[in-house]
């Protein structure tokens, strides 16, 4: 412990307390900057949802068809290449920086050999869409719009590359600094290409693609231009000989990031059966599901930004073999997460009103419906988000030590096995709506939680990490 750090701590503070409060505030130094950057993605999304929308409703509904099942695909393939985190810290850890060089490169290899297939299926996105039902006129909108898109689906994976490698090595600042820069890139670009400002076409929904895919380039060469640049991160020459393969590792990062990436998918997943299930409820319902959901996704940033410090923190534990050192970083993430919750609830519970208001005009009489609901669905979110906090900071945790196909299966159990299930059960056999689906939810995040949890508790207590 640096004397320095040692002058912050409180006087007559038990030796006891002080490695835990000393990784407190390693997680939460690392976690404010990737919570900010998370927050970042969010107001980008926001922002292309909202100047889509001033193009026409019919526009609006084109892009979240197409957007639907390019995220979806796009959440797979980042949590893949998400897994260069847990690689990148167990070799910082260890000290061996020819290791970083090596994951690093071989993210990038991976975020080709994954990006292009799956560009090339998302290519036909019209056809597919077209092949599910949808209106031929969305389904033309929608596929130009992903087309656009997909010319920054690889540059967006190399982003995921490069924020797992300079997460490691703690530089989450420059991450929220080229993440806020980003915002402003993609109001620019989508106010030029969208509406034809600044001397460029009009390319409505394709502008916006198009915009995206610029924005993805610039955080990616943002990140890379910084760690080729930055004086201590020279020596990682991260561009030496990246030509050149390493099967081993690349199937490594396979190996840990696909169970990754499908558990995403899945909690993804559970939450689009859920929006499903409130459709066949009734349309004030789904209105108010929609807007506890938005409330939920963006108070998940805290949580979700401190799990992949989590990661990072524990990593570099287990490449320096510091064993205690995993649990400190583990529960030390957990304990921060409660405390953001506890923040969260005391909104949810006191200010429910305030929160629909930024999405309904509550002078007209058919909102009234929607806020009785939504209120209903925020106090249930106080439960739900408690479970929502400890599975993904557990789950993240999990990936430190490189453990992640157990996960997986036990994350399926909980999503799909246990929380889909109960949805159906309490909001239709039994009869209790919008509030059943919301409880059943809660209860599979709940069950999910448990077992994550104690997965980390029972590895973390009996050194059962030698073994990844």
């Amino acid at each position: 412990m640096s004397n320095s750090f040692a002058q912050t701590l409180p006087a007559g503070m038990p030796p006891a307390a002080r490695p835990w409060l000393k990784e407190a505030k390693a997680v939460l130094s690392l976690g404010l900057p990737l919570i900010g950057a998370q927050l970042a993605q969010v107001a980008i999304q926001t922002t292309d949802i909202v100047m889509i929308g001033w193009l026409g409703p019919e526009h609006l509904a084109a892009s979240a068809l197409g957007a639907s099942l390019f995220f979806a695909t796009w959440l797979f393939a980042m949590g893949i290449c998400g897994a260069v985190a847990p690689l990148v810290a167990h070799a910082r850890g260890a000290k061996q920086p020819r290791q970083v060089r090596r994951s690093v490169r071989q993210g990038f290899w991976v975020a080709v050999a994954i990006g292009l297939p799956l560009s090339v299926v998302l290519w036909q996105m019209e056809a597919i869409l077209l092949a599910i039902g949808q209106d031929p006129t969305n389904s033309a909108r929608a596929g130009g719009y992903v087309q656009a898109m997909l010319l920054g689906f690889v540059p967006s994976l190399w982003f995921v590359v490069m924020r797992s490698f300079l997460s490691a090595m703690d530089k989450g600042r420059v991450i929220l600094l080229v993440s806020l820069l980003a915002v402003g890139v993609n109001a620019l670009c989508n106010y030029a290409l969208i509406f034809g400002n600044f001397g460029f076409p009009r390319l409505e929904l394709v502008g916006a693609g198009l915009a995206s895919s610029l924005v993805a380039c610039f955080m990616f060469l943002g990140l890379l231009v910084y760690s080729v640049r930055h004086r201590k991160l020279k020596r990682y020459a991260l561009l030496i000989r990246l030509w050149r393969p390493d099967w081993p590792l690349f199937r490594e990062i396979f190996r840990i990031g696909t169970p990754i990436g499908a558990t995403i998918l899945m909690e993804a997943g559970m939450f689009a059966a859920a929006a499903q299930m409130m459709g066949r409820i009734g349309t004030s319902e789904l209105a108010a599901h929609t807007i506890a959901i938005q409330c939920v996704s963006v108070a998940f940033m805290l949580p979700l930004g401190l799990g992949h410090a989590a990661t990072i923190r524990v990593g570099l534990a287990l490449g320096g073999r510091r064993w205690d050192d995993i649990g400190y970083a583990g529960w030390s993430a957990m304990a921060l997460g409660m405390l953001c919750v506890v923040l969260t609830v005391v909104v949810y519970l006191l200010l429910p009103v305030t929160l629909v208001d930024f999405f309904l005009d509550l002078d007209l009489p058919e909102s009234q419906a929607v806020l009785d609901y939504a209120v209903v669905y925020l106090a249930i979110a106080a439960l739900f988000q408690l479970f929502d906090s400890g599975q993904v900071i557990a789950a993240c945790c999990l990936r430190g030590l490189r453990d992640t196909r157990k996960p997986m299966i036990q994350a399926a159990l909980g999503y799909w096995g246990i929380g889909v299930p109960t949805a159906l059960l309490l909001g239709f056999e039994l009869d209790y709506g919008g509030a059943g689906i919301w409880l059943g939810l809660a209860v599979g995040l709940a069950v999910t939680a448990v077992m994550l949890i104690g997965r980390f508790a029972l590895r973390e207590r009996f050194h059962l990490i030698q073994r990844v």
